[in-house]
């Protein structure tokens, strides 16, 4: 991380202030956690042309990102995850939806997973649910961000594709993990969630498609604030 100073933008020319340089690519310093994309040059970029550039490569990625406002227990998947607690057990909002859809048999396999922590993920078969399986995640809850809870909720992110990689899942659904009762605000929860996600395709194009699921229209609201700063096309 570098320290924040005055940049000029090789797009347009404007004069804005960034810190962040890593590796081999170049990123506005505002986005947590990082979007890596192939940026030609040691630049970096305006946020709105860097916004740009995402929206760029998003466009030539073959993973494609979609919005859906509803039950998430309903959507024909290959996977999709749950907001759980640390027990697995079932509990309320998303994660007793997903178990009362699922049937006894998910509580059961659920059992013998041993729990879960906070920012990792385990699988279990869907059961009764359109899903051919359940990918498990912990979110942090929010305790006012100083508490290691944006990393914490990255890796729900991270860690879900990657069981979702391990069982060759090609569609996959993610709630807005935290955002319930965890009271993660949403407009950080949904950022974090939409970064994340854009940084593990910039590294691994190997989805079909990636919803992401509101079961609030002020959540849905942000996504779409989100996906139109990214020029994502849902």
């Amino acid at each position: 991380m570098m320290s924040n100073s005055n940049s000029l933008c090789p797009a347009c020319g404007k004069k804005f202030e960034c810190g962040f340089k890593a590796g081999k690519s170049f990123c506005w310093c505002s986005s947590f956690p990082p979007i890596f994309v192939p940026l030609a040059g040691d630049h970096c970029y305006c946020p709105d042309c860097f916004a740009k550039k995402v929206g760029e490569t998003i466009a030539s990625r073959k993973t494609k990102l979609a919005l859906y406002q509803g039950d998430i227990t309903t959507l024909r998947v290959d996977a999709i995850v749950n907001a759980a607690n640390s027990s697995l057990l079932g509990g309320g909002g998303v994660d007793g939806a997903i178990h009362q859809a699922a049937g006894s048999e998910l509580f059961d396999e659920c059992k013998m997973l041993g729990g879960c922590e906070t920012g990792n993920a385990k699988s279990t078969k869907g059961y009764k649910l359109p899903a051919r399986y359940i990918i498990h995640t912990v979110g942090p809850v929010w305790n006012g961000g100083n508490s290691r809870e944006a990393e914490l909720l990255a890796l729900c992110y991270k860690n879900s594709l990657l069981v979702a990689q391990s069982l060759n899942v090609k569609t996959i659904a993610f709630p807005a993990i935290s955002c319930g009762v965890y009271g993660y605000p949403i407009d950080k929860a949904c950022s974090i969630a939409v970064t994340t996600v854009l940084s593990f395709l910039g590294q691994q194009d190997i989805f079909d498609k990636i919803i992401f699921v509101s079961f609030a229209s002020a959540i849905e609201a942000e996504y779409q604030a989100i996906f139109s700063k990214f020029q994502i096309l849902a």
